[in-house]
């Protein structure tokens, strides 16, 4: 029972230095992504180019971010999918089946963003 309330009495700040510390994580996780993950890499390629694309296609505000929100969320969706990734392999390299199904749901949240980017952009460009 004490091994218990010792977790969840562990320091956690507040305020700005919580905020800075947040930043870091995340900036932690970008560069890591980048350096580690060739998924992470082509689909922020495919963004640098589709964002600028988004904004001069889209003939106002509301089209620009319906063009724009699919490609970050395409990145955002590979990022929790490589953290599934590495979680699973940092659990263990052996084959397992509870672990090849949960990467490969990972895969499939990430094609099913891919899927979203590409209806989102045939309607809005269709509908123009």
């Amino acid at each position: 029972m004490e091994s218990d309330s010792v977790a969840t009495e562990r320091y956690k700040p507040k305020g700005l230095k919580r905020l800075l510390r947040a930043f870091g994580a995340s900036g932690r996780g970008l560069s890591g992504a980048f350096r580690e993950e060739a998924a992470f890499r082509q689909e922020l390629a495919f963004a640098v180019l589709a964002v600028p694309l988004a904004l001069w296609l889209g003939d106002d505000g509301t089209q620009r971010a319906l063009l724009v929100a699919p490609v970050l969320l395409m990145l955002i969706v590979e990022l929790l999918n490589s953290a599934i990734e590495a979680t699973v392999d940092r659990i263990g390299l052996e084959r397992h089946a509870l672990a090849g199904l949960a990467k490969d749901i990972g895969s499939a949240a990430v094609l099913m963003s891919f899927l979203l980017l590409a209806v989102v952009w045939l309607l809005v460009l269709l509908g123009r």
